[in-house]
């Protein structure tokens, strides 16, 4: 099996019209195993940890060109850059962003991942691609470079099937998108967070709508935002040999008491705050505190970070003040905990009107892949640069594949996010090109109309 045509199931060309059917099954031709398999082979072998994307927005941007489209890479700063692509429309349509993040969660080095990501770097968390039939391994395969590689096809299909355009469309990859700071060594404190997709946009790269890939066979409307806080727990600096002898508060002992409290705490919040397509989570990641040299003494400070998520109608401050009562109530509780918060940082959770012309047409698309009725994915609690789309006013949908649950080897996290398969990958690059068709073909106007009532005739 290598074409797109010969998928078993649903034609997925019902509710368009014949000629916008006929656009989209050229552009489908263009979809095979083996291209695929080239673009998701080519993104894996190229590193790109947050802060480090350089080198594969230019692969990117030089990819795309030699199909046609007009391409660039994008420099953020000597290491960093986002790529585009656009494929021109004669003006008279709206404009659709095809986005990928393009940085992988962690770096593929022992040296910055291990212990951290366990004793030692598996086969699939390097930065090198293996190939098992249908599925392909290797850091970031599925999430985000997979995905990136079906904005690839879709772009390049639709360029190769010269499908004529009312609008542009442009294929976009996003530097630092991850929810991550700066890794060590960087000259710019800001280099994840969807650092890349603002400056894209601040750059003049923008559209009228957007389609971000990542991970759900799903198109979902809505997102969590996130917070950050720093807890500081305060306890006595003293040696061990005068423990029992000098006043003795063991700030370390005390963050476990945070923690514990916090771990409670966090179950409650996300039921309170469930709705919708989420259910925001939050945990405790690190802990900061000590001389790991100097084990005879004690720290008189010992910081936990976390990671808050917060639904699309909640503010950072409302987080803050609710977070803040949190810790206010284990104080309370054991007055001789002395604990301070401060938030360190904030993306607001977003939504798209199912109304809009993208989140209809999406569906519309999924619909007819599957032949069944939209389904709706809930309880998510993952951030992506669809916030920072729809936060610059956007509307924008998220689409992607659902993790590979069938291998010849255990499905953890780290390898939900490393193996991709290719089938999953065609099925996606058929529905951003039909969505992609469907919109760039048309006129702003009739993207711009409301939603026809079920039964009714334009």
């Amino acid at each position: 099996m290598t074409g797109a045509a010969e998928l078993d199931g649903p034609d997925g060309l019902s509710g368009l019209d014949e000629q916008r059917g006929a656009w989209v099954s050229d552009a489908w031709r263009h979809v095979t195993d083996e291209r695929l398999r080239e673009l998701i082979v080519g993104l894996v072998g190229i590193p790109s940890p947050t802060g480090d994307e350089r080198q594969l927005a230019e692969h990117i941007a030089g990819t795309l060109a030699s199909v046609g489209l007009r391409a660039a890479c994008q420099p953020i700063d000597a290491r960093q850059a986002n790529a585009w692509a656009r494929l021109e429309g004669d003006g008279t349509g709206p404009d659709l962003m095809l986005y990928a993040p393009i940085d992988t969660l962690t770096v593929g080095d022992a040296s910055e991942d291990v212990p951290w990501i366990g004793p030692k770097l598996r086969e699939d968390m390097r930065p090198e691609a293996t190939v098992y039939d249908d599925l392909v391994t290797g850091l970031g395969a599925s999430n985000p470079k997979g995905h990136a590689a079906c904005v690839m096809m879709a772009a390049e299909a639709i360029a190769l099937a010269g499908v004529p355009l009312t609008g542009d469309l442009v294929a976009a990859f996003g530097a630092g998108g991850m929810p991550t700071n700066a890794r060590p060594g960087s000259d710019r404190l800001n280099t994840g967070q969807g650092a890349g997709c603002s400056f894209l946009l601040e750059q003049g790269v923008w559209t009228d709508y957007a389609v971000i890939a990542k991970p759900g066979w799903t198109v979902s409307w809505d997102e969590v935002g996130l917070v950050w806080f720093e807890v500081t727990v305060h306890g006595t600096h003293t040696y061990v040999g005068s423990r029992h002898r000098l006043p003795y508060d063991n700030a370390i002992g005390r963050a476990g008491d945070v923690v514990r409290h916090l771990e409670a705490w966090f179950a409650a919040y996300a039921k309170r705050h469930t709705g919708g397509t989420v259910a925001p989570q939050g945990i405790v990641s690190s802990v900061r505190g000590g001389w790991p040299r100097m084990a005879a003494v004690t720290t008189a400070a010992c910081t936990l970070r976390v990671d808050l998520r917060i639904a699309p109608e909640t503010t950072p401050m409302q987080a803050k003040r609710e977070f803040t009562a949190a810790i206010a109530e284990l104080k309370h509780a054991m007055p001789e905990l002395d604990a301070t918060v401060e938030m360190i940082l904030a993306i607001p959770g977003t939504s798209t009107s199912r109304e809009s012309w993208v989140f209809r047409s999406a569906v519309a698309g999924w619909e007819a892949l599957e032949g069944r009725p939209h389904r709706v994915v809930n309880g998510n609690s993952g951030a992506t640069d669809a916030n920072i789309l729809r936060g610059r006013g956007i509307p924008t949908v998220r689409v992607g594949m659902p993790k590979v649950s069938e291998a010849p080897f255990d499905i953890d996290f780290a390898r939900g996010m490393n193996t991709v398969s290719v089938q999953e990958m065609r099925r996606l690059a058929r529905h951003l090109i039909r969505t992609a068709v469907d919109t760039v073909t048309r006129s702003r106007a009739e993207c711009d109309a409301p939603a026809q009532p079920e039964g009714a005739t334009a």
